[in-house]
């Protein structure tokens, strides 16, 4: 995570906006006085929502878990995604 000034990041918001979606970098504006905030790409903010949602229902926690064991104790079956 990159830590930026508000009037650096005025100054340079372009390359700051690339760079956070290139890297994939979260970047956090410090704003004195006031409370800083946090910028990250749309793929991640994308990400953190459906990890937000899926783990918010018991029932597909409990499907989750199961199926990582069911991984662990090597019973998954590999598949060519490329042949679906």
């Amino acid at each position: 995570m990159r830590t930026v000034s508000y009037t650096d990041l005025r100054k340079n918001l372009k390359s700051y906006l690339d760079m956070v979606v290139t890297d994939s970098d979260t970047l956090a504006v410090h704003r004195p006085g006031n409370a800083g905030v946090v910028v990250i790409s749309m793929d991640e903010y994308n990400a953190m929502s459906e990890t937000k949602y899926l783990t918010s229902s018991a029932a597909m926690m409990k499907r989750l878990r199961s199926a990582e064991a069911h991984m662990k104790a090597g019973k998954g079956v590999k598949v060519n995604v490329n042949e679906l």
